[in-house]
């Protein structure tokens, strides 16, 4: 088949897809999103939980990467006296933050809506390890 001459310069102006890393953006948290920080006696008892949580969804990856940064929320709350509000915050995660959904706190929300599971490449881990040294984070 022979193309036309014609074609040529269409061709040219259609988007290619980028063989580059995305762009990370600066990390930033909400705290436990559309959830309480603690209780009504300590309004921060599980915030740190929901801070490194957020980490890991900033970084994103693979949807194994998710299960693991979802356990630890779960584990971490519950480690401060609070296996109800724990499980239920489990549940909240799993349902609200997948990478499909078009929010704020979606799993690997540093990174251009519809990511999906995807690992990161070795220049994306070092955009991540730069961020993090940049905002005085350590990467668990």
């Amino acid at each position: 088949m022979k193309l036309s001459p014609l074609l040529l310069p269409i061709l040219l102006l259609l988007p290619l897809p980028s063989l580059a890393a995305e762009t990370l953006r600066p990390f930033s948290s909400d705290g436990c999103s559309l959830f309480p920080d603690g209780t009504l006696f300590n309004n921060e008892l599980w915030l740190s939980c929901c801070v490194e949580h957020d980490l890991r969804y900033w970084r994103g990856g693979s949807y194994a990467e998710r299960i693991t940064a979802d356990h630890a929320l779960e584990q971490c709350v519950a480690a401060r006296g609070e296996a109800g509000v724990a499980a239920l915050m489990y549940s909240g995660v799993r349902i609200g933050g997948s990478p499909f959904w078009p929010t704020l706190y979606r799993w690997g929300y540093g990174w251009d809506f519809l990511r999906g599971y995807k690992p990161l490449s070795a220049d994306e881990l070092k955009q991540v390890e730069r961020e993090l040294a940049r905002a005085g984070k350590s990467a668990n």
